[in-house]
Order: C-alpha cells, then structure tokens, then sequence
C-alpha cells in the first residue's frame, strides 16, 4: 500500500548515511513506493482553527554516500494529510520540542499515525521514566537541591550526574565522595539549586558494555547493542567513538524487556530503546532512539521492515 509519510528531524544532511536509524527506515518506505516529505520543528505551525500544517519538502533517497539525498521545492501540507508521521528529533527536550508534539498531537487526532504517540513523548522523561519501574533501577535522586545531591555522593561514594532532558551522553559527569569539584560542579548542573537533576550510583559494569536494546510495539529485538566506552570515559555513546558488538539478550535483559514491554504499547510507544548496564535499566529512550543499523549489521538483521510492517498493519485495522 502506498502511504504518504512525513519526518520531523534535525537537519538532514547532518545525519550520518551509513549509520543513522532514521536513514534506514526512510530507505524501507521509499522501498515501498511511500510518499516521503522532510520537516523540521520549526516548519509546523497552525493558524486559527484550521488545524496544524507544516513548511516541507519532498524527500528523495539514493543509496550514494556522497549525494544520498534530494529535496523538492517547499509546499505547505496539512498534517493530517499525512498517514504517518516520524517524530525523530533528537534532544533536548525542550520547551519548542514540547509545543512540538501539541501539534503532533492534533495531526494524531485527526488520523494521522503519529510515531511515537505525542502525549507519551510529553509525558515519559527518558531518564525519569526507567525509575517506574523500580526493581530494576540502580540507587538514584532527582532534585534540584545541592545539599541532597551532595548527601548522595557521601552516601552512594561514586555518582553519575546528569541533565534530564539531554542525550547521546551530554551533560554527564562522575563524581567520586570528598571531590573538590562536587560543589562547583552541582552549581552548574542545576543552575545553583533551581533546575533537577538525576544522580545515580556509578555502575562499573558500564567498562563491560551498556546495552542497547531496541523494542518494536513492546516486543524486544532478540540481540543487543553492546556499547563498550572507549579509554579514558564512562559514556559509551557511540557518538563519541564507542565500540561496539552485538550479543544475544540475557534472562535478566529479557525479564526487564517483560516488565516493561506492555506499558510501552499502552502508552503508544512503537519504537524504543532501552539502555541497560549490568542489570540495571538506566534510559528509557523514546524520542530517537538509535543503534537499528548497527544491529542489522552485526546480525543480520532488517529491524526497519519490522518495523514497517508493524505501521502498515495499524493502518489497515479497523479504528
């Protein structure tokens, strides 16, 4: 079936051809002969009562590292003209990226198939998120008093700062008990005791690997990412030249992808990766959540029909 698709993302010529997620589903539409449209942010508005639209351009592919994509002249679309929309912006999540989905959220009322759902992009901090569920969670505060934030050092001994609305590793710091730093460096995070934070226990088991699981309507892909730090750091972004290698999920991985699975699909969340390390779940990623092309790679693998196919089936069933 031919479906008309649009993305929302940063812009298009920085995303790496060889790698990026959102590369490669855009390459499995096109496959399916889906009309593709490319939009920013800041290309959605709504005026009066008409409901939202958007400034954006037709999107053309080709599998050619040096020219790999081509875009049409601008037109202006209503967004509920669109079948599906891709919400891939990477964070901050901050407060344009929030008013963002409010416009998504009316295209999704109107019909549109909206990855993933708005309101739970609103509503589920990725970082704050993995601490519903508790019995997975490693030792962590979120606040924004510098006096707590201190007192969990002292206890925990070994901490991980970091911002709640970043990602790809931005913004993270460890800090061992009785380091000068720790005052200094709390000012700044919280913007001196007036924006929260999460701390978390400092997890060893990072220097063996942090895990990148991605799941698909609830349901996890059988193998993880293993995203090992390179020397020197505790970020194992791959953006910041982490190794990685591929591995089958353990029991205790699965027994995370169980627990959380189901109210991923009842908050409309498609397309997830979770992060784990040891034994903990760290992140819930949700916004945009990378590592499909490496793990295709590494396995063999077409996440993006998967994931297609999962799209397509939402579409075709009675409302």
């Amino acid at each position: 079936m031919t479906l008309n698709l649009g993305v929302i993302m940063d812009p298009i010529e920085s995303l790496s051809f060889h790698w990026d997620s959102t590369l490669a589903v855009l390459f499995e539409a096109q496959s399916r002969n889906w009309q593709l449209r490319y939009m920013q942010p800041h290309d959605l508005y709504q005026k009066n009562q008409g409901g939202p639209w958007a400034r954006c351009r037709r999107l053309h592919l080709e599998r050619h590292p040096q020219h790999w994509f081509e875009l049409g002249e601008a037109e202006t679309v209503r967004l509920s003209s669109f079948n599906v929309l891709l919400m891939r912006k990477e964070p901050p999540v901050n407060l344009d990226y929030i008013y963002t989905t409010h416009l998504l959220e009316a295209a999704s009322r109107n019909g549109t198939f909206v990855v993933n759902c708005p309101k739970s992009l609103r509503d589920c901090n990725e970082k704050m998120f993995a601490t519903q569920f508790p019995q997975w969670a490693a030792p962590f505060l979120i606040a924004a008093d510098l006096e707590q934030l201190q007192s969990f050092c002292q206890e925990q001994q070994d901490v991980v700062y970091k911002p709640l609305n970043n990602g790809i590793g931005r913004g993270i710091f460890r800090i061992r008990s009785g380091d000068t730093n720790l005052r200094p460096l709390l000012e700044f995070l919280t913007d001196n005791g007036t924006r929260k934070i999460m701390a978390q226990r400092f997890l060893p088991e990072v220097f063996k690997g942090d895990k990148r699981i991605l799941l698909i309507d609830g349901k996890p892909i059988p193998h993880a990412l293993v995203r090992i730090p390179p020397k020197g750091e505790i970020r194992s972004t791959l953006a910041i030249g982490g190794h990685w290698v591929c591995r089958p999920l353990s029991e205790s991985d699965q027994r995370i992808c169980d627990q959380v699975g189901p109210s991923l699909r009842e908050k409309g969340l498609l397309w997830v990766g979770i992060d784990v390390i040891g034994t903990y779940l760290t992140e819930i990623n949700i916004t945009c959540p990378g590592g499909m092309r490496q793990l295709n790679q590494g396995c063999s693998l077409t996440i993006e029909i998967q994931l297609l196919d999962h799209i397509e089936n939402q579409r075709l069933s009675p409302a």
